[in-house]
């Protein structure tokens, strides 16, 4: 027999919440402008100030209550009820793009092939002056 007991580990959960953003330690120490060892020391600490958490939850684009009251089976239900909401929508209620993505992608080409042209013209001025 063994219960389950429910951690309020702080740093866990923002370990786990980093892990689920698809962020790592670096990246995380990169936006609070400290180091790697940091992000690792807070996300061991099971409790950290407010004003850190306040960063934190900043830096991981979250609210420190998000954060407070962050549990697995939250975001479970979360994402079972978004994957739901956005199937039924996509059936019942389907979403009109207002915009054609492959538009968008040749616009973005030409755009490309346009800066590549000017390189290509600044670069043959250069070679034309030595």
């Amino acid at each position: 027999m063994s219960i389950a007991i429910q951690s309020n580990h702080i740093g866990r959960k923002i370990s786990r919440i980093r892990e689920l953003k698809d962020m790592k330690q670096e990246a995380l120490a990169q936006a609070l402008g400290t180091s790697q060892q940091t992000v690792s020391a807070i996300e061991n600490s099971e409790t950290i100030d407010d004003e850190k958490l306040f960063e934190v939850a900043k830096a991981l684009g979250v609210s420190p209550e998000a954060i407070k009251n962050f549990t697995e089976e939250n975001m479970i239900n979360y994402f079972n009820n978004f994957y739901d909401n956005s199937t039924a929508n996509g059936i019942n209620n389907p979403i009109n793009c207002t915009f054609n993505p492959l538009d968008k992608v040749v616009e973005l080409y030409e755009r490309l092939v346009q800066v590549e042209k000017e390189k290509n013209e600044f670069l043959e001025k250069l070679l034309k002056e030595k």
